[in-house]
């Protein structure tokens, strides 16, 4: 690779590592939006479980859709499209007035955000095969930063200066740093549709592991979706203090998933996510039982340490089985995964509404425990190194 390409690659990779802390900045933006979302539409959580489950079902369709765009066009334009749009999807909710508009608003904020989340991670690969080297672990991490950054500072701005302000500012923001990467996005060339009927795979370890996915990523979903809620609603938490629930979650997911590589290199797949596991369960425990706001918010950010790296390793393992081939288990798996973050919360609300969230993350904590048992299924992830072209600087 000559100097301009390695230039352009090494842009390319800083782009789309600030497109993923968007995304994580505009989601984690949501998180203190929602006891306020519940109090001025005066609904309660079995209807606020109905709109969240909006949210999913626009991500999913889009995700499906985008899927579609990113062979034809290329994953550079489908990021630019919907990083843009996604940039003022929560300012739509913020916005709606009624819960009809409420409930048209999170559908398009979802499809904006799940469509965006497809085509970056799309593109984010194409870096990697520019580079020679993975970044996907820390486009993650950038991810959980933003959601960091936007669940942190939101519950202060919305104290201070309103929602619609607090969504106003998140879309300048968003939009900004969108504008500003979009012109360094590597482009990718479109590829030929293939015109061949999908086939379930029929290993079942394939769909172990998107079952334990899902448990995952239903725990990240829960402290996203309820967790400043817990706090305001059952703690008797400040607007400002519940923003912290998922901002101090995010914000150790995000440290972890930097270090991710190198300590999964070290200690090896299975190792590093029983530890994981046992850490996230740990954590999910002592905020159900907890009965201060900032345990709480400490036992989030305990949980985000071992979450962070859980879902990596079960992508990596899906994508390594014997037998089937990459796409087909990382389909499989992505999709049972993501249903845990965008629909299973929805159900949580359902339930919340007649135990309150205190059982409900106790219950999380016994299901991680559960994908502890489970854990062996993960040697898969493990491979012997090839040999590569040198690594590039980043």
């Amino acid at each position: 690779m000559d100097a301009s390409n390695a230039a352009a690659a090494i842009r390319g990779r800083w782009a789309v590592a600030a497109i993923f802390f968007v995304n994580g900045f505009v989601t984690g933006s949501w998180a203190p939006q929602i006891p306020v979302f519940l109090t001025r539409l005066g609904i309660t959580e079995f209807t606020l479980g109905l709109l969240i489950l909006l949210f999913g079902a626009g991500a999913v369709s889009a995700m499906v859709w985008a899927g579609h765009l990113i062979p034809k066009h290329g994953s550079r334009k489908v990021v630019v499209l919907f990083a843009v749009t996604g940039s003022f999807g929560l300012l739509l909710v913020a916005l709606a007035p009624n819960v009809l508009l409420a409930a048209a608003a999170m559908y398009l904020f979802g499809g904006m955000i799940g469509a965006m989340d497809v085509s970056m991670n799309a593109n984010a690969v194409t870096v990697e095969r520019k580079l020679g080297r993975a970044v996907m672990s820390s486009s993650h991490g950038f991810w959980s930063l933003g959601g960091f950054v936007g669940g942190g500072l939101g519950g202060i701005v919305i104290q201070n200066y309103g929602h619609v302000l607090h969504g106003a500012a998140v879309s300048l923001a968003a939009i900004t740093i969108t504008l500003a990467a979009l012109r360094y996005l590597i482009a990718d060339l479109p590829v030929a549709q293939e015109h061949r009927k999908f086939v379930l795979p029929k290993r079942a370890s394939i769909y172990v592991i998107g079952i334990m996915a899902l448990l995952t990523m239903n725990s990240e979903g829960a402290v996203l979706d309820w967790g400043a809620l817990y706090l305001r609603q059952e703690l008797g938490s400040d607007i400002a203090t519940a923003g912290f629930a998922f901002g101090a979650f995010a914000g150790a997911m995000a440290v972890m998933r930097f270090l991710g590589d190198s300590v999964r290199n070290r200690l090896g797949a299975v190792a590093t996510f029983r530890i994981s596991a046992v850490v996230a369960s740990a954590g999910m425990l002592v905020a159900g039982l907890s009965p201060w706001p900032w345990l709480t918010i400490s036992a989030f950010s305990i949980s985000g340490l071992g979450i962070a790296n859980m879902v990596p390793i079960l992508f990596s393992a899906a994508g390594n089985q014997t037998g089937v081939s990459p796409g087909a288990g990382m389909s499989v798996v992505t999709t049972m995964g993501y249903s845990g973050i965008l629909v299973a919360p929805s159900i949580i609300g359902f339930v919340a509404e007649r135990t309150g969230f205190s059982p409900i993350y106790m219950a999380i904590a016994a299901l991680l425990a559960l994908v502890f048992l489970a854990s062996g299924i993960t040697r898969a992830a493990d491979f012997s190194a090839q040999s590569e072209d040198p690594i590039l600087p980043i």
